[in-house]
Protein backbone atom coordinates (compact mmCIF):
# COMPACT_ATOMS: atom_id res chain seq x y z
CA UNK A 1 0.00 0.00 0.00
CA UNK A 2 1.71 3.25 -0.69
CA UNK A 3 -0.24 6.84 0.56
CA UNK A 4 -0.21 8.01 -3.41
CA UNK A 5 -2.92 5.17 -4.07
CA UNK A 6 -5.31 6.45 -1.39
CA UNK A 7 -4.99 9.92 -2.49
CA UNK A 8 -5.68 8.52 -5.87
CA UNK A 9 -9.00 6.58 -4.38
CA UNK A 10 -10.02 9.92 -2.57
CA UNK A 11 -9.39 11.87 -5.04
CA UNK A 12 -11.65 9.95 -7.75
CA UNK A 13 -14.10 9.38 -5.24
CA UNK A 14 -13.56 4.95 -5.75
CA UNK A 15 -14.24 4.40 -2.30
CA UNK A 16 -17.68 2.77 -0.94
CA UNK A 17 -19.65 6.00 -0.18
CA UNK A 18 -22.39 4.49 1.01
CA UNK A 19 -23.36 5.05 4.44
CA UNK A 20 -20.10 6.62 5.56
CA UNK A 21 -19.55 5.97 9.19
CA UNK A 22 -16.50 7.62 10.88
CA UNK A 23 -14.74 5.35 13.34
CA UNK A 24 -16.45 6.44 16.43
CA UNK A 25 -19.63 5.99 14.13
CA UNK A 26 -20.63 9.46 13.17
CA UNK A 27 -22.82 9.59 10.06
CA UNK A 28 -20.36 11.41 6.96
CA UNK A 29 -21.17 12.80 4.06
CA UNK A 30 -18.87 13.77 0.91
CA UNK A 31 -19.59 16.94 -0.26
CA UNK A 32 -16.94 18.47 -1.39
CA UNK A 33 -13.24 16.08 -1.92
CA UNK A 34 -11.08 19.47 -1.82
CA UNK A 35 -8.38 20.25 -4.41
CA UNK A 36 -5.10 17.94 -4.33
CA UNK A 37 -2.22 19.44 -2.76
CA UNK A 38 0.73 18.76 -4.22
CA UNK A 39 3.23 20.84 -2.15
CA UNK A 40 3.67 20.78 2.03
CA UNK A 41 0.83 21.33 4.13
CA UNK A 42 -2.31 19.00 4.03
CA UNK A 43 -3.10 16.59 1.05
CA UNK A 44 -6.24 18.54 0.03
CA UNK A 45 -7.35 21.66 0.38
CA UNK A 46 -10.95 23.24 0.52
CA UNK A 47 -12.90 20.26 1.24
CA UNK A 48 -16.58 19.98 2.14
CA UNK A 49 -18.21 17.49 4.35
CA UNK A 50 -21.21 17.02 6.85
CA UNK A 51 -20.70 15.20 9.56
CA UNK A 52 -24.11 14.59 11.56
CA UNK A 53 -25.80 17.44 11.25
CA UNK A 54 -22.91 20.26 10.54
CA UNK A 55 -21.16 20.98 7.45
CA UNK A 56 -17.71 21.28 8.21
CA UNK A 57 -15.16 23.29 5.38
CA UNK A 58 -11.59 22.81 5.55
CA UNK A 59 -8.71 20.40 4.47
CA UNK A 60 -8.63 16.02 4.55
CA UNK A 61 -5.37 14.69 5.03
CA UNK A 62 -5.19 11.23 4.14
CA UNK A 63 -2.73 8.52 5.65
CA UNK A 64 -2.46 4.34 5.58
CA UNK A 65 -2.22 4.24 9.34
CA UNK A 66 -3.75 6.65 11.42
CA UNK A 67 -0.93 6.70 13.50
CA UNK A 68 0.92 8.32 10.57
CA UNK A 69 -0.51 11.98 11.87
CA UNK A 70 2.02 11.21 15.24
CA UNK A 71 4.45 9.34 12.89
CA UNK A 72 4.51 12.82 10.18
CA UNK A 73 3.97 14.94 13.38
CA UNK A 74 1.12 16.72 12.61
CA UNK A 75 0.10 17.16 16.28
CA UNK A 76 2.86 19.46 16.73
CA UNK A 77 2.09 21.87 13.00
CA UNK A 78 -0.52 23.93 13.49
CA UNK A 79 -1.41 24.21 9.38
CA UNK A 80 -2.87 20.78 10.44
CA UNK A 81 -5.60 22.48 12.87
CA UNK A 82 -7.56 22.94 10.15
CA UNK A 83 -8.12 19.35 8.77
CA UNK A 84 -11.72 18.42 9.53
CA UNK A 85 -10.85 14.97 8.35
CA UNK A 86 -8.69 12.35 8.39
CA UNK A 87 -8.86 9.46 5.57
CA UNK A 88 -7.05 5.66 6.62
CA UNK A 89 -6.68 2.83 4.81
CA UNK A 90 -6.73 1.18 8.88
CA UNK A 91 -7.33 3.37 11.66
CA UNK A 92 -5.04 1.79 14.87
CA UNK A 93 -5.35 5.11 16.91
CA UNK A 94 -7.31 8.01 17.68
CA UNK A 95 -5.38 11.38 16.80
CA UNK A 96 -5.17 14.66 17.87
CA UNK A 97 -5.06 18.75 17.01
CA UNK A 98 -2.12 20.53 18.60
CA UNK A 99 -5.24 22.03 20.92
CA UNK A 100 -6.19 18.63 22.04
CA UNK A 101 -8.80 18.08 20.24
CA UNK A 102 -9.86 14.71 18.20
CA UNK A 103 -9.50 15.04 14.52
CA UNK A 104 -12.48 12.81 12.80
CA UNK A 105 -11.61 10.07 10.88
CA UNK A 106 -12.66 7.95 8.45
CA UNK A 107 -11.65 4.38 7.30
CA UNK A 108 -11.36 4.26 3.10
CA UNK A 109 -13.65 0.78 1.82
CA UNK A 110 -12.81 0.36 -1.91
CA UNK A 111 -12.49 -2.44 -4.48
CA UNK A 112 -9.46 -4.40 -3.93
CA UNK A 113 -9.17 -5.15 -7.80
CA UNK A 114 -8.18 -1.44 -7.77
CA UNK A 115 -5.07 -2.00 -5.67
CA UNK A 116 -4.47 -5.28 -7.48
CA UNK A 117 -3.91 -3.87 -11.12
CA UNK A 118 -2.33 -0.90 -9.69
CA UNK A 119 0.73 -3.15 -8.02
CA UNK A 120 0.65 -5.17 -11.32
CA UNK A 121 1.53 -2.06 -13.00
CA UNK A 122 4.02 -0.52 -10.62
CA UNK A 123 6.09 -3.48 -10.08
CA UNK A 124 6.81 -4.29 -13.59
CA UNK A 125 10.02 -3.77 -15.33
CA UNK A 126 9.38 -3.37 -18.78
CA UNK A 127 9.91 0.02 -20.84
CA UNK A 128 6.43 1.28 -19.88
CA UNK A 129 4.66 -0.76 -17.74
CA UNK A 130 1.29 -0.60 -19.53
CA UNK A 131 3.04 -2.13 -22.46
CA UNK A 132 1.54 -5.37 -21.96
CA UNK A 133 -2.47 -3.89 -21.70
CA UNK A 134 -2.33 -0.86 -23.90
CA UNK A 135 -3.82 -2.33 -26.16
CA UNK A 136 -7.08 -2.21 -24.21
CA UNK A 137 -7.58 1.04 -24.02
CA UNK A 138 -9.47 2.85 -26.27
CA UNK A 139 -8.20 5.41 -28.87
CA UNK A 140 -10.89 8.19 -27.49
CA UNK A 141 -9.06 8.22 -23.74
CA UNK A 142 -5.38 7.95 -25.20
CA UNK A 143 -6.27 10.77 -28.21
CA UNK A 144 -7.47 13.03 -25.56
CA UNK A 145 -4.70 12.31 -22.68
CA UNK A 146 -2.28 12.92 -25.88
CA UNK A 147 -3.84 16.50 -26.29
CA UNK A 148 -3.41 17.35 -22.81
CA UNK A 149 -0.05 16.35 -23.03
CA UNK A 150 1.05 18.57 -25.95
CA UNK A 151 -0.15 21.31 -23.58
CA UNK A 152 1.40 20.32 -20.09
CA UNK A 153 4.61 20.33 -22.42
CA UNK A 154 4.77 23.42 -23.48
CA UNK A 155 3.24 25.06 -20.13
CA UNK A 156 6.95 23.19 -18.85
CA UNK A 157 8.94 24.99 -21.49
CA UNK A 158 7.09 28.08 -20.77
CA UNK A 159 8.52 27.59 -17.36
CA UNK A 160 12.17 28.47 -18.37
CA UNK A 161 11.20 31.10 -20.62
CA UNK A 162 9.83 33.02 -17.61
CA UNK A 163 12.59 32.66 -16.23
CA UNK A 164 14.82 34.09 -19.42
CA UNK A 165 12.18 37.19 -19.27
CA UNK A 166 13.54 37.53 -15.56
CA UNK A 167 16.80 37.63 -16.29
CA UNK A 168 16.59 40.03 -19.18
CA UNK A 169 13.95 42.39 -17.44
CA UNK A 170 11.09 41.16 -19.51
CA UNK A 171 12.88 41.84 -22.82
CA UNK A 172 11.69 38.98 -25.59
CA UNK A 173 13.72 39.80 -28.09
CA UNK A 174 17.04 39.06 -25.28
CA UNK A 175 15.16 36.17 -23.99
CA UNK A 176 14.17 34.81 -27.33
CA UNK A 177 18.26 35.39 -28.33
CA UNK A 178 19.57 33.25 -25.42
CA UNK A 179 16.76 30.44 -25.55
CA UNK A 180 17.28 29.97 -29.78
CA UNK A 181 21.30 30.38 -29.10
CA UNK A 182 20.96 27.27 -26.27
CA UNK A 183 19.26 25.60 -29.68
CA UNK A 184 22.30 25.74 -31.50
CA UNK A 185 24.14 23.55 -29.20
CA UNK A 186 21.27 20.57 -30.09
CA UNK A 187 21.81 19.05 -26.58
CA UNK A 188 25.88 18.31 -27.29
CA UNK A 189 26.96 21.92 -26.92
CA UNK A 190 23.61 23.60 -25.37
CA UNK A 191 25.40 25.03 -22.10
CA UNK A 192 28.45 26.61 -23.70
CA UNK A 193 25.79 28.27 -26.39
CA UNK A 194 23.37 29.68 -23.49
CA UNK A 195 26.73 30.82 -21.84
CA UNK A 196 27.66 32.44 -24.54
CA UNK A 197 24.80 34.54 -25.36
CA UNK A 198 24.66 35.97 -22.34
CA UNK A 199 28.20 36.69 -22.78
CA UNK A 200 27.14 38.44 -25.35
CA UNK A 201 24.30 40.87 -25.40
CA UNK A 202 21.74 40.88 -28.22
CA UNK A 203 22.14 45.19 -28.33
CA UNK A 204 26.63 44.44 -29.20
CA UNK A 205 25.56 42.22 -31.96
CA UNK A 206 22.68 44.56 -33.28
CA UNK A 207 25.32 47.59 -33.85
CA UNK A 208 26.81 44.96 -36.18
CA UNK A 209 23.97 43.76 -37.20
CA UNK A 210 25.10 44.74 -41.36
CA UNK A 211 28.51 43.45 -41.22
CA UNK A 212 28.78 39.48 -41.07
CA UNK A 213 32.28 39.64 -40.21
CA UNK A 214 32.11 41.72 -37.10
CA UNK A 215 29.20 39.09 -35.77
CA UNK A 216 31.52 35.95 -36.61
CA UNK A 217 34.17 37.91 -34.64
CA UNK A 218 32.24 38.41 -31.82
CA UNK A 219 30.49 35.01 -31.74
CA UNK A 220 34.16 32.94 -32.34
CA UNK A 221 36.19 35.60 -29.87
CA UNK A 222 33.47 35.02 -27.17
CA UNK A 223 33.15 31.58 -27.41
CA UNK A 224 36.97 31.13 -26.68
CA UNK A 225 37.69 30.31 -30.37
CA UNK A 226 40.65 32.79 -31.29
CA UNK A 227 42.70 32.56 -28.19
CA UNK A 228 44.72 30.49 -29.92
CA UNK A 229 48.02 31.78 -32.56
CA UNK A 230 47.39 31.09 -36.69
CA UNK A 231 49.01 31.99 -39.38
CA UNK A 232 46.21 31.77 -41.55
CA UNK A 233 44.84 34.74 -42.95
CA UNK A 234 40.77 34.88 -42.16
CA UNK A 235 41.68 33.50 -38.17
CA UNK A 236 44.07 36.36 -37.63
CA UNK A 237 42.05 39.25 -39.14
CA UNK A 238 39.17 37.45 -36.98
CA UNK A 239 41.31 37.29 -34.17
CA UNK A 240 42.45 41.13 -34.63
CA UNK A 241 38.56 42.22 -35.56
CA UNK A 242 37.57 40.92 -32.04
CA UNK A 243 40.58 42.21 -30.08
CA UNK A 244 38.91 45.64 -30.84
CA UNK A 245 35.93 44.79 -30.47
CA UNK A 246 36.33 43.11 -27.39
CA UNK A 247 37.59 46.15 -26.07
CA UNK A 248 35.39 48.39 -27.04
CA UNK A 249 32.31 46.52 -25.39
CA UNK A 250 34.80 45.52 -22.49
CA UNK A 251 34.09 41.75 -23.04
CA UNK A 252 35.17 38.39 -21.36
CA UNK A 253 34.60 35.09 -23.48
CA UNK A 254 34.06 31.87 -22.03
CA UNK A 255 36.36 28.90 -22.27
CA UNK A 256 37.11 27.35 -24.94
CA UNK A 257 37.12 23.51 -23.68
CA UNK A 258 33.35 24.08 -22.95
CA UNK A 259 32.83 22.82 -26.20
CA UNK A 260 32.41 19.79 -27.22
CA UNK A 261 33.62 18.13 -30.53
CA UNK A 262 33.52 14.13 -29.78
CA UNK A 263 30.81 11.86 -30.21
CA UNK A 264 29.79 14.75 -33.01
CA UNK A 265 29.40 14.60 -36.80
CA UNK A 266 31.65 17.06 -38.03
CA UNK A 267 28.27 18.75 -39.84
CA UNK A 268 27.19 19.33 -36.04
CA UNK A 269 30.98 20.96 -35.00
CA UNK A 270 30.03 24.11 -32.95
CA UNK A 271 32.20 26.01 -35.16
CA UNK A 272 29.86 25.20 -38.16
CA UNK A 273 26.74 25.78 -35.63
CA UNK A 274 28.58 29.05 -34.65
CA UNK A 275 28.73 29.98 -38.34
CA UNK A 276 24.96 29.15 -39.22
CA UNK A 277 23.60 31.27 -35.60
CA UNK A 278 26.11 34.07 -37.04
CA UNK A 279 24.53 34.37 -40.14
CA UNK A 280 20.36 33.92 -38.90
CA UNK A 281 21.38 37.34 -36.76
CA UNK A 282 23.05 38.97 -39.47
CA UNK A 283 20.18 38.09 -42.14
CA UNK A 284 17.12 38.48 -39.08
CA UNK A 285 17.56 41.36 -36.82
CA UNK A 286 14.50 41.32 -34.55
CA UNK A 287 14.24 38.19 -34.87
CA UNK A 288 11.45 37.34 -32.64
CA UNK A 289 9.50 40.40 -34.20
CA UNK A 290 9.66 38.57 -37.22
CA UNK A 291 8.71 35.48 -35.49
CA UNK A 292 5.61 36.87 -34.63
CA UNK A 293 4.62 38.14 -37.55
CA UNK A 294 5.53 33.90 -39.84
CA UNK A 295 2.11 32.47 -41.22
CA UNK A 296 3.21 29.04 -41.77
CA UNK A 297 5.51 26.76 -40.87
CA UNK A 298 7.64 26.57 -44.51
CA UNK A 299 7.93 30.38 -43.85
CA UNK A 300 9.70 29.73 -41.11
CA UNK A 301 11.58 26.86 -43.00
CA UNK A 302 12.76 30.18 -45.12
CA UNK A 303 13.29 32.24 -42.26
CA UNK A 304 15.98 29.76 -40.48
CA UNK A 305 17.40 28.13 -43.94
CA UNK A 306 20.48 30.08 -43.27
CA UNK A 307 24.70 29.18 -45.10
CA UNK A 308 27.64 30.17 -43.34
CA UNK A 309 29.92 32.44 -44.96
CA UNK A 310 32.27 31.29 -47.76
CA UNK A 311 35.14 30.59 -45.62
CA UNK A 312 33.09 27.82 -44.21
CA UNK A 313 32.24 26.07 -46.99
CA UNK A 314 35.97 24.36 -47.05
CA UNK A 315 35.97 23.94 -42.92
CA UNK A 316 34.93 22.17 -40.14
CA UNK A 317 37.49 24.01 -38.34
CA UNK A 318 39.81 26.91 -38.07
CA UNK A 319 43.10 25.98 -39.90
CA UNK A 320 41.85 22.80 -41.22
CA UNK A 321 40.84 22.90 -44.56
CA UNK A 322 38.40 20.33 -45.91
CA UNK A 323 36.55 19.42 -49.43
CA UNK A 324 33.97 21.97 -50.32
CA UNK A 325 30.50 21.36 -49.06
CA UNK A 326 27.31 23.30 -48.31
CA UNK A 327 26.95 23.83 -44.62
CA UNK A 328 23.10 24.98 -44.59
CA UNK A 329 21.16 24.57 -41.50
CA UNK A 330 18.83 21.04 -42.18
CA UNK A 331 15.24 20.60 -41.82
CA UNK A 332 15.56 18.25 -39.15
CA UNK A 333 17.52 20.65 -37.25
CA UNK A 334 15.24 23.57 -38.01
CA UNK A 335 12.58 21.02 -36.54
CA UNK A 336 14.27 20.66 -33.13
CA UNK A 337 14.36 24.88 -33.22
CA UNK A 338 11.11 25.53 -33.85
CA UNK A 339 9.78 22.84 -31.44
CA UNK A 340 11.87 23.67 -28.57
CA UNK A 341 12.32 27.94 -28.78
CA UNK A 342 10.17 29.60 -31.46
CA UNK A 343 6.21 27.62 -30.89
CA UNK A 344 7.15 27.86 -26.86
CA UNK A 345 7.97 31.45 -27.49
CA UNK A 346 4.95 32.08 -29.98
CA UNK A 347 2.82 30.02 -26.88
CA UNK A 348 4.29 32.15 -23.71
CA UNK A 349 4.01 35.24 -25.51
CA UNK A 350 0.45 34.99 -26.69
CA UNK A 351 -0.87 33.50 -23.47
CA UNK A 352 0.91 36.52 -21.24
CA UNK A 353 -0.10 39.21 -23.75
CA UNK A 354 -4.08 37.65 -24.18
CA UNK A 355 -3.56 36.43 -28.11
CA UNK A 356 -5.20 33.10 -27.95
CA UNK A 357 -4.59 33.27 -32.07
CA UNK A 358 -0.98 33.23 -31.32
CA UNK A 359 -1.62 30.16 -28.65
CA UNK A 360 -3.52 28.42 -31.29
CA UNK A 361 -0.74 29.21 -34.22
CA UNK A 362 1.34 27.16 -32.31
CA UNK A 363 -0.25 24.39 -31.91
CA UNK A 364 -1.25 24.80 -35.19
CA UNK A 365 2.63 24.59 -36.17
CA UNK A 366 3.00 21.52 -34.07
CA UNK A 367 0.16 19.56 -36.21
CA UNK A 368 1.13 20.80 -39.31
CA UNK A 369 4.96 18.98 -39.08
CA UNK A 370 6.20 15.94 -39.20
CA UNK A 371 6.68 13.09 -36.27
CA UNK A 372 9.78 13.58 -35.08
CA UNK A 373 11.74 10.27 -35.37
CA UNK A 374 13.84 9.41 -31.94
CA UNK A 375 13.94 6.03 -29.69
CA UNK A 376 10.97 6.79 -27.56
CA UNK A 377 8.55 7.62 -30.36
CA UNK A 378 10.15 4.11 -32.35
CA UNK A 379 9.24 2.38 -29.18
CA UNK A 380 5.81 3.65 -29.20
CA UNK A 381 5.38 2.91 -32.79
CA UNK A 382 6.30 -0.58 -31.83
CA UNK A 383 3.48 -0.43 -28.96
CA UNK A 384 0.77 0.28 -31.53
CA UNK A 385 0.79 3.89 -30.50
CA UNK A 386 1.53 5.73 -34.32
CA UNK A 387 2.41 9.18 -34.53
CA UNK A 388 1.16 11.58 -37.57
CA UNK A 389 2.42 14.95 -36.47
CA UNK A 390 4.86 16.86 -34.02
CA UNK A 391 1.91 17.53 -31.81
CA UNK A 392 1.61 13.76 -30.93
CA UNK A 393 5.36 13.09 -30.89
CA UNK A 394 5.79 16.01 -28.32
CA UNK A 395 2.85 14.88 -25.92
CA UNK A 396 4.55 10.84 -26.73
CA UNK A 397 8.18 12.02 -25.18
CA UNK A 398 6.07 14.03 -22.46
CA UNK A 399 4.82 10.49 -21.73
CA UNK A 400 7.51 8.57 -21.31
CA UNK A 401 9.63 11.00 -19.83
CA UNK A 402 7.47 12.64 -17.05
CA UNK A 403 5.07 9.73 -16.40
CA UNK A 404 6.42 6.43 -17.66
CA UNK A 405 9.73 6.40 -16.43
CA UNK A 406 8.43 7.68 -12.72
CA UNK A 407 5.80 5.05 -12.57
CA UNK A 408 3.05 8.06 -12.14
CA UNK A 409 0.44 5.39 -13.71
CA UNK A 410 -2.10 7.28 -11.03
CA UNK A 411 -1.76 10.64 -12.89
CA UNK A 412 -1.78 8.92 -16.29
CA UNK A 413 -5.30 8.57 -17.93
CA UNK A 414 -3.90 5.66 -19.80
CA UNK A 415 -3.04 4.19 -16.54
CA UNK A 416 -5.83 5.20 -14.88
CA UNK A 417 -8.16 3.51 -17.65
CA UNK A 418 -6.42 0.20 -16.88
CA UNK A 419 -6.55 0.63 -12.95
CA UNK A 420 -10.58 0.40 -13.49
CA UNK A 421 -10.41 -1.99 -15.89
CA UNK A 422 -12.41 -5.12 -15.08
CA UNK A 423 -10.63 -7.33 -17.38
Amino acid sequence: MKEEFLHYIWKYKLYQDSELKSTSNENIEILNQGTHNYDSGPDFFNAKIKIENTVWAGNVEVHINSSDWYAHNHHTNKAYDNVILQAVYNHDKEILRTNGQSVPTMELKFDQNLLKNYDSLISRETWVSCQEDIGFVDSFTIQNWIEKLTIERLEEKSVRIKQLLQQTKNSWEEAFYIQIARNFGFKLNSDPFEQLAKSLPLTYLAKHKENLFQIEALLYGQAGFLEDESGEEYFEILKKEYEFLKNKFKLKPIQKHLWKFLRSRPGNFPTIRLAQFAKLIYKSSALFSKILEVGSVNDFYELLKVEPSEYWETHYQFNKESVKKSKTLGKSAIDIILINTVIPFLFVYGKSKGLPELQDRAIEFLEYMKAEKNSIISKWNELGIKSTSAFETQALIQLKNKYCNHKKCLNCHIGNNLIRSKK
